[in-house]
C-alpha cells in the first residue's frame, strides 16, 4: 500500500542550535507553526533516517505527546523503519539509553528539559542520542545546526494517531510501531547488576531501624522507583512519595538537591528517616540524604567506587573512574589507592561516554548530582540509589552487631581517605557584561601570572591561602584526540585547595555565573574535624575566592541563586 508524502514549505527559525542536551527552549517557542517540525526534520536530514530503527521517549512533560506524533508524521515520511516508543511517550534518560542498547536501535529522540521545570510557561526539549546510546557528540549537532539555518521545508505522512496508551505493535503509514513497557527493561537491566534478594534482606530484617523514602518530584522516575521499591524489593507505600509522573512536575522545579528537593529533607528529618533520595525530571540526576546526613555527589561517586566490589555487576573488577573537572577530587583519591586509572574531564557526559565505549572507565560522576556507569551511556539516578542500597546491605552484612548507614558510611570514608569539603554557588541571571568581566580578570591573570605565588587572608578565619597556580582548563581525549578549551577557570592554592569559575547562559534572560569551592583535609585531622559542617569548612576558602574574582563587584550579587 502506498502512502502519500506531503513536503510543507517552512523557513529557518533563529537559534535551533542543539547543546549536549539538546534543544531547550520554552514551550511557547516550540508551539509555534513549523518551529518543532523544522528541527525535527533537521534531526532525520542529519542521520542517515531510511530504514534506521530509533528509540522515542522523554519525561513526560507538557507538550510531549503532541511531540511523539510530530516525530511519527515525520519520520514516517522519511523512511524510517521502525519506532520504539515509550507507553505514554514515557521512557527516563537512563532507560531510553538502556533499550538503545539492547534492541540495538541506531538511536533515540528524548523529549526532555532534564531538571528544569515543566508546564504550559516553561520549558521543552528535545534530544537526539547515537547508537551507544549517549547524548549526540558535537560533529551530530552541529550537522543539525547546520541544516536549521536552511531549512525550506519538512516531509509528513499524515495517518490517524497512534494510541500511546496500548502496548503492543501496530504501524504508523509503512513505519512499525512498537510501544513498550516503560519500566520493565530498565528494573531488568538493574536486576542484573545488583544484589537483589541481600538488599531485599536487609531491609526486611531492619524495616523499623532503616527506613526509606524516595521523592520522585513528579518526575519521570516515580514509576521505576514503585516498580522497583515497592513491586521488587516489597517496601510498603509510605517508601514513596511524588512518584505520579505529571507534566508540568506539580508545579515544582525536579532538581534533586537541597534547596529544590525540600519536600524529602522535610519529611526525612520529620520523621527519623535512615535513607532519603531523590530524583530529577527525566531520572538521569540523584541526591542522597538520610537524617541529618546529606552526601554530596563528589563524596557519593567516590564512595560507590570504593564499595564497587561488593557489586556483582562489579566482581570482575572496576576499569577506570572518571570526574568532570569542577567535581571534587574525592574519587581520585579512591583510584590512587586502588591503582585504578582515572581521568578529569570537561562537564558533559558525552567525554565518559568516549572512556566507556574504549573499555577504560566504570564508574564516574559530575558534582552536579549525576552518577554513573558503563552499564548505559547516561547518568543514572535510579541506578546510584540502588548503588547505595546494595553498599549498605553488604556493609550490614560485614557489621552484623552496629547498624551502618548513610552517616557511618561517611565516617568511615573520611577516617581512610579524608574529607574534601565542597561547595557549589550559582549566580543566575546576572550581567552579561559584569559575568564577562569577571572572565576577563581571570584570563588576564593566567596570562600575565599576575596572582601566582600571591597569599590572601581570610578575615573572618584568619587563615593563609597561597595561590599556585591560575589556568584554563583544556582536555585533550586520549580516545579520539578532540580539544576541548575555555573549560573554567581553576584557581589552584598551594595547600591542594582550589577554585572554579564557570560561565554559561549568556543569552537574553543573561549569565549564569558557577563558583566552585573544594578544600581537602586529610584522615589525621581527626573525627571532629572531618565531621564538620561544610559552610564552616569552606568559609575562609570562599571569602578568598570572592576577594580574588572581585565576584561580587562585578554581578551586583551579595548571595548566590542556589548553594549546592
Amino acid at each position: 500500500m502506498g502512502y502519500q508524502i506531503k513536503e510543507i514549505s517552512t523557513k529557518p527559525f533563529d537559534g535551533q542550535k542543539p547543546g549536549t542536551s539538546g534543544l531547550r527552549k520554552r514551550v511557547k517557542v516550540f508551539q509555534q507553526e513549523h518551529y518543532t517540525e523544522n528541527f525535527i526534520q533537521a534531526i532525520f536530514d542529519s542521520i542517515k533516517a531510511d530504514g534506521a530503527t530509533l528509540v522515542i521517549g522523554g519525561d513526560g512533560r507538557y507538550f510531549s505527546p503532541e511531540t511523539v506524533q510530530t516525530i511519527l508524521k515525520i519520520g514516517s515520511a522519511n523512511g524510517v523503519k521502525k519506532l520504539i516508543i515509550g507507553k505514554d511517550s514515557i521512557l527516563s534518560t537512563p532507560a531510553a539509553s538502556n533499550v538503545i542498547r539492547k534492541y540495538k536501535a541506531d538511536g533515540g529522540i528524548l523529549l526532555t528539559a532534564s531538571h528544569n521545570p515543566g508546564g504550559p510557561n516553561n520549558d521543552f526539549g528535545i534530544k537526539y542520542n547515537v547508537s551507544n546510546g549517549g547524548p549526540a557528540p558535537e560533529n551530530v549537532t552541529n550537522k543539525i545546526y547546520e541544516i536549521t539555518k536552511t531549512i525550506q521545508k519538512y516531509k509528513v505522512i499524515e495517518a490517524d494517531p497512534i494510541d500511546l496508551s496500548v502496548i503492543g505493535e501496530t504501524k504508523y503509514g509503512p513505519t512499525e510501531v512498537l510501544i513498550i513497557d516503560s519500566v520493565a527493561d530498565y528494573v531488568e537491566l538493574l536486576q542484573g547488576i545488583f544484589d537483589f534478594q541481600l538488599i531485599k534482606d536487609f531491609l526486611q530484617n531492619n524495616a523499623e531501624s532503616f527506613r526509606i523514602l524516595f521523592d520522585g518530584l513528579h518526575g519521570v522516575t516515580g514509576p521505576y522507583a514503585r516498580a522497583i521499591l515497592v513491586d521488587t524489593l516489597g517496601l510498603p507505600e509510605a517508601s514513596i512519595q511524588n512518584c505520579v509522573a505529571l507534566p508540568d512536575f506539580g508545579g515544582g522545579h525536579p532538581d534533586p538537591n537541597l534547596t529544590y528537593a525540600h519536600s524529602l529533607v522535610e519529611v526525612v528529618e520529620a520523621k527519623n528517616i535512615q535513607f532519603g533520595a531523590a530524583s530529577d525530571g527525566d531520572g538521569d540526576r540523584n541526591m542522597i540524604y538520610g537524617k541529618g546526613a546529606f552526601v554530596t555527589p563528589s563524596d557519593s561517586v567516590a564512595i560507590i567506587a570504593d564499595w564497587a566490589h561488593v557489586i556483582p555487576y562489579f566482581k570482575g573488577g572496576v576499569k577506570g573512574l572518571a570526574r568532570s573537572m569542577p567535581t571534587s577530587k574525592a574519587i581520585d583519591l579512591v583510584a590512587q589507592k586502588k591503582g585504578l586509572e582515572y581521568f578529569e574531564v570537561p562537564t558533559g557526559w558525552k567525554f565518559f561516554g568516549n572512556l566507556m565505549d574504549a573499555g577504560r572507565l566504570s564508574i564516574c560522576g559530575e558534582e552536579s548530582f549525576g552518577t554513573g556507569s558503563d552499564h548505559i551511556r547516561e547518568k543514572d539516578g535510579i541506578w546510584a540509589i540502588m548503588a547505595w542500597l546494595n553498599i549498605i546491605a553488604a556493609a550490614n552484612k560485614e557489621s552484623p552487631n552496629e547498624l551502618i548507614g548513610i552517616k557511618e558510611l561517611l565516617k568511615k570514608h573520611y577516617s581512610v581517605y579524608g574529607r574534601s569539603f565542597f561547595s557549589r554557588y550559582d549566580y543566575e541571571e546576572v550581567s552579561s557584561e559584569g559575568a564577562n568581566k569577571l572572565v576577563a580578570l581571570l584570563d588576564g591573570a593566567i596570562t600575565s601570572s599576575s596572582l601566582a605565588k600571591k597569599t590572601y587572608k581570610s578575615k573572618s578565619t584568619n587563615q593563609d591561602f597561597t595561590i599556585a597556580s591560575v589556568t584554563n582548563f583544556s582536555y585533550t581525549d586520549p580516545i579520539d584526540g578532540s580539544v576541548s578549551k575555555n573549560q573554567g577557570q581553576v584557581v589552584l592554592f598551594d595547600d591542594g585547595s582550589r577554585v572554579v569559575f564557570r560561565l554559561s547562559g549568556t543569552g537574553s534572560a543573561g549569565a549564569t555565573v558557577r563558583l566552585y569551592v573544594e578544600r581537602y583535609v586529610g584522615p589525621e585531622a581527626g573525627e571532629k574535624v572531618l565531621a564538620g559542617d561544610t559552610a564552616e569548612g569552606l568559609k575562609g576558602l570562599i571569602e578568598v575566592a570572592l576577594e580574588i574574582s572581585n565576584l561580587k563587584e562585578f554581578l551586583g550579587r551579595d548571595e548566590p541563586t542556589v548553594i549546592t
